[in-house]
This record gives C-alpha cells, sequence and structure tokens, in this order.
C-alpha cells in the first residue's frame, strides 16, 4: 500500500484508497445508475441521518426528463422505506425505554402525536421536523401501516411538487 504523508492533507494519505473511493462515487453517479441511487440517498435521508434528498431527484430528472415519473415513484419508495426504518427504531427504543424505566413517561408533544394518530406522519415530508416525527410515531405504537400510507402520501406530494418546481428553474429540461 502506497500510503505517504503529504503536506496541506491530512495526516496520512494513501493513494490507493482515494482511488477506491473515486470509483465508489463513480459507480454511484447518477449517468451511471440513476434509480438505485436515488433509492438510496432517498432511503437514507429519510432516518435520522441528516441529509436530503431532492439534489439527487432533481439531477436525474435534469439529465433523463422521459424518467420524471420513475424517479419520483422511486424516490417516495426509498424515502417511505426510510420513515418505515425511524418508525421501527422508536418503537425500538419505545421498548428499550420501558425495560430501562418500567413507565411510560409522556410530554406534551407526545400527548399531541397521540392524538393525531398515524395522520401526524402526513408531515413526514418536513425538514428537520418530518423524520423525527415518524420516530416518535413508533416509540407511541402508532399502527405501523397507516403511519407508512400517511407518510408515503406526504413524500409522494412533496417528490411531485418539488421536482416539477425544480425543472422550471433548470435549464434546457
Amino acid at each position: 500500500m502506497q500510503c505517504r504523508w503529504r503536506r496541506h492533507t491530512p495526516p496520512l494519505y494513501c493513494a490507493p484508497m482515494d482511488a477506491w473511493f473515486h470509483s465508489l462515487l463513480a459507480f454511484f453517479s447518477l449517468p451511471t445508475v440513476g434509480l438505485p441511487t436515488v433509492f438510496i440517498v432517498a432511503t437514507l435521508s429519510a432516518t435520522l441521518i441528516p441529509g436530503g434528498s431532492e439534489w439527487a431527484v432533481l439531477g436525474l430528472v435534469a439529465l433523463r426528463p422521459d424518467m420524471f415519473w420513475e424517479t419520483v415513484f422511486v424516490a417516495t419508495a426509498g424515502n417511505t422505506l426510510g420513515g418505515a426504518i425511524s418508525w421501527w427504531m422508536g418503537l425500538g427504543a419505545h421498548h428499550i425505554a420501558d425495560r430501562l424505566r418500567h413507565s411510560a413517561t409522556h410530554v406534551r408533544a407526545l400527548d399531541w402525536l397521540q392524538r393525531l394518530g398515524p395522520k401526524v406522519c402526513l408531515l413526514a415530508w418536513l425538514p428537520i421536523i418530518g423524520d423525527p416525527l415518524v420516530t416518535l410515531a413508533g416509540w407511541l405504537k402508532l399502527p405501523f401501516w397507516p403511519c407508512m400510507l400517511y407518510s408515503g402520501i406526504g413524500k409522494l406530494l412533496r417528490y411531485i411538487i418539488m421536482t416539477a418546481i425544480g425543472m422550471q428553474f433548470i435549464p434546457g429540461v
């Protein structure tokens, strides 16, 4: 392995690792494998991992305008799957907390979420608070499938509107 110290770089620079990383990024670039990339990015962005999938969706639609609906549906499916992962994480956290505390603690925000029920997942598309809302739905043991239905509807509407508006600002599309 040809790793060496370099000036103005992190302490250890490794050419083979750098080449591997660039080839990995090139493999997942939108022109090469667009829909799987959009699916992965949309899935990860709907978990508690910070990030957004809008740029991947807009990028693929800019490259392939004929794939508008496929891209929107794949992004919606990935984002809804990420919401399901968040829901299960919330449910798991609730079970762990119950074992540790032996009692359920309800804050006013949790009571509000319980009153609204699965319909609160329509707001899963919102930046910053959307993904934690789905996680809290799992924590509160709200019904899984209604939560995913409402979450999917909200995310689908977001992708349709966001992509349609974004296409207006991309020249040549």
